[in-house]
């Protein structure tokens, strides 16, 4: 075996990959409840400002879904990776994802407030 490779037991692995599930089903059902929430602030008893705090909270929920899924498949890549080699590629690369990621986020989040604001600012 060189310096570079290195083997994850079995067992760990296995115990990885259990407690990896277990997050994603407990994140599955945050999400769940979330959704189930913000679909009860939102909506037509608060007009526009209600569509529009609604449209905010899914755009969030969704980016936030996004991001700890990326993120659990990080961790699922990395428990199987062979060699030190490989996790330095999946970690370049996971970072490299999240940064853009982030920024197509930001940037569509700051177009849905600006829409927001705009329509908030109409003369009714």
């Amino acid at each position: 075996m060189s310096g570079n490779q290195f083997e994850i037991p079995k067992e760990m692995r296995s115990m990885a990959e259990a407690s990896l599930d277990q997050a994603r089903k407990a994140f599955e059902s945050f999400i769940s409840t979330a959704q189930q929430t913000a679909s009860a602030f939102g909506g037509s008893s608060f007009g526009a400002p209600g569509e529009a705090a609604k449209d905010i909270s899914a755009k969030a929920i969704g980016f936030a879904e996004k991001n700890v899924q990326s993120s659990l498949a990080y961790a699922q890549q990395l428990i199987h990776a062979k060699d030190l080699t490989e996790v330095m590629r999946l970690h370049t690369e996971y970072v490299q994802g999240q940064m853009r990621a982030l920024a197509e986020q930001a940037s569509e989040m700051g177009q849905t407030v600006t829409r927001a604001a705009m329509d908030a600012a109409k003369p009714k």
